[in-house]
């Protein structure tokens, strides 16, 4: 059985997941690391807006960043972060009223 602690850790995830603009930032990466130029010019997102937000997804350990030079390179700590954003993309697909007809 799940305790307390690790559903109070569960919640905290899903925090960090429930703004559209991290949710782009992560799918963004999920197809390879980049730095935050790149993830300004594939998300559409303001870099002061891409830069706050890859802050709240490192203290999450959702993120993981490394140097090249000068450059900050930005990469999904593991594949299970991508895993749970494919899984509830999946569900509100199948979930969607124009498609779900057996509720």
């Amino acid at each position: 059985m799940t305790d307390d602690a690790q559903l109070e850790q569960v919640a905290e995830l899903f925090k960090a997941l429930s703004t559209v603009s991290r949710l782009r930032i992560l799918t963004s990466l999920a197809g390879g690391e980049g730095s935050v130029g790149s993830l300004v010019l594939s998300t559409g997102l303001s870099q002061p807006l891409v830069s706050q937000h890859l802050r709240v997804l490192r203290s999450m350990n959702l993120v993981t960043v490394s140097r090249s030079g000068r450059e900050a390179i930005y990469a999904l700590t593991d594949e299970h972060v991508a895993h749970v954003i494919d899984d509830a993309i999946a569900h509100t697909v199948e979930a969607s009223p124009t498609t779900n007809h057996s509720h």
